[in-house]
């Protein structure tokens, strides 16, 4: 069992940066793909980028190419997101999430642990 805890969130003005961080505890976290999700109120859960277990890969979805950088440190067993030049539309719950295997990974049900989220609002 995983446990997954998200920081990082607060409000910010469009055009700002924020870093968001995952922390793991409770298993192996270089064993995971991971990945980061966030929820709009009144949207479904929507998937944001993904890295595999030693960083070789990563993916993103297209609203956040080249805003976005997802990294991790498995000495740490953190996950972050780097967030720069954020819009309005970046307005969400952010999660963190762990699965075995770098596949399916836009698929929340493919995840095996979830954190609590954390909130982000832009203001524009």
């Amino acid at each position: 069992q995983v446990q997954l805890t998200e920081s990082g969130g607060g409000l910010v003005q469009a055009g700002d940066s924020l870093r968001l961080s995952c922390v793991a505890s409770g298993g192996i976290f270089s064993a995971y793909s991971m990945g980061w999700f966030r929820q709009a109120p009144g949207k479904d859960r929507e998937f944001v980028a993904a890295i595999s277990e030693k960083s070789v890969r990563s993916y993103y979805d297209n609203s956040v190419l080249g805003r976005f950088t997802i990294s991790r440190d498995n000495a740490n067993d953190t996950l972050y997101l780097q967030m720069d030049s954020l819009k309005a539309e970046d307005t969400a719950v952010y999660y963190c999430a762990a699965k075995h295997l770098f596949l399916s990974i836009r698929a929340p049900a493919e995840y095996l642990f979830w954190g609590q989220g954390t909130q982000v609002t832009v203001s524009s």
